[in-house]
């Protein structure tokens, strides 16, 4: 619900710059970075840790969503976000842990799949209550941030209550020695070769990847839509998403989930290049590139998570998957304050076209690095 209205409420309703809003989006999509290997840590510390950092996590977003009632400048509100990305850091590597760990290795891509369906199907709903709320209420963003915060800590209960933990070690895992213990263990993992591959190439992709809230920013303004109808556009992001999550997510699991990764951000270059097109009016032109959008996501979110999971041991699960997140969150923290200095300077056009080109070489780089010309990527052993 919040993502769906914030871009409007920042920049019509706050009226901030282009940039000023590419710094606030980054914010909220990087903050989490620098908190998220902390999270993987402590959750990998034996015992139900994995779920208790978790619904801290969640807990923390939570309380941030009211607190957008009382903030109404653009420092509190980015500080606010950051609070919030912060809640985020700490519990998707520990989420993230509970899934592979009760997953079968064969069957990672899917279950991860069938996580962001319904982590989709919220995200499906949240824009169609903050429509309408907008509609049908005067100050309808106080309602929107209202109306969030009770959902938030309703989905804090249901984890608590009713989500089981892991109980005990994890089976078959060695509990790291006193000496392997901290940061310096934690980034140790990054001596693992096809960690540090798949973690530098999420990161390069990750730089060139226009944020969600750019995007529909960037087809709002280009077919002239009301403000009040940019909550939505992520509709149809998370529709494709939905719908296609678990089936790509089986599919990462036959043909291999670093080929997937890399065909998932094809799929995106696509949809950069029909919004360098100029589209035709109405819904017929943006629906294709919100279905690519939705698709991009259904390949590589959930499937980026398995395919580190197939390489990590078991008791550095969660700060494993924290690695790569994080140097991806960085990375789209990077490309949110470049692509918005750049459509500050020089346009929408030369901004959108840049990063187009960029994802080109980028995506190039990744399928040389990642070896996957054509045979099946199969799990990889630390080496």
């Amino acid at each position: 619900m919040v993502t769906a209205i914030m871009p409007l409420y920042l920049v019509t309703g706050l009226g901030l710059s282009p940039l000023g809003f590419g710094f606030l989006d980054g914010i909220y999509n990087g903050a989490s970075a620098l908190v998220r290997l902390l999270g993987g840590r402590l959750g990998d510390q034996g015992g139900n840790r994995h779920k208790t950092v978790a619904a801290a996590g969640y807990g923390l977003s939570a309380l941030c969503k009211p607190l957008l009632l009382l903030v109404h400048t653009g420092p509190l509100i980015g500080a606010v976000l950051a609070v919030d990305r912060t809640g985020k850091g700490l519990r998707t590597a520990p989420r993230d842990a509970m899934i592979s760990l009760a997953t079968e290795p064969a069957q990672r891509g899917r279950a991860f799949g069938a996580h962001r369906a319904m982590d989709t199907t919220g995200a499906l709903l949240g824009p169609l209550v903050a429509f309408a709320l907008l509609y049908l209420t005067v100050d309808g963003y106080d309602a929107v941030f209202a109306v969030s915060g009770c959902i938030a800590a309703l989905g804090v209960l249901i984890l608590l209550l009713f989500v089981p933990g892991h109980r005990g070690t994890v089976p078959g895992a060695a509990r790291p020695s006193g000496q392997e213990r901290g940061w310096r263990a934690a980034l140790g993992l990054l001596r693992l070769r096809g960690l540090r591959r798949l973690t530098g190439c999420a990161a390069l992709l990750g730089l060139t990847t226009v944020s969600d809230s750019f995007l529909y920013l960037l087809i709002q303004r280009q077919l002239g839509l009301p403000g009040h109808l940019l909550p939505l556009l992520p509709l149809g992001t998370a529709a494709a998403f939905l719908v296609l999550a678990v089936p790509l997510g089986a599919a990462a699991d036959r043909i291999g989930r670093r080929r997937l990764f890399l065909m998932g951000h094809l799929l995106l270059l696509v949809g950069y290049g029909l919004l360098l097109v100029p589209l035709s009016a109405g819904w017929t032109g943006v629906l294709p590139v919100l279905v690519l959008h939705g698709a991009f996501y259904a390949a590589t979110d959930g499937v980026l998570a398995a395919a580190a999971a197939d390489i990590l041991p078991p008791a550095q699960r969660g700060t494993g998957l924290a690695l790569v997140g994080t140097g991806q969150a960085l990375a789209r923290f990077t490309g949110s304050l470049v692509f918005g200095a750049l459509w500050s300077a020089w346009g929408t056009g030369i901004a959108l076209a840049t990063a187009t080109g960029a994802l080109a070489v980028c995506t190039a780089a990744a399928m040389v690095v990642l070896r996957l010309s054509g045979s099946r990527v199969t799990t990889e052993s630390a080496s």
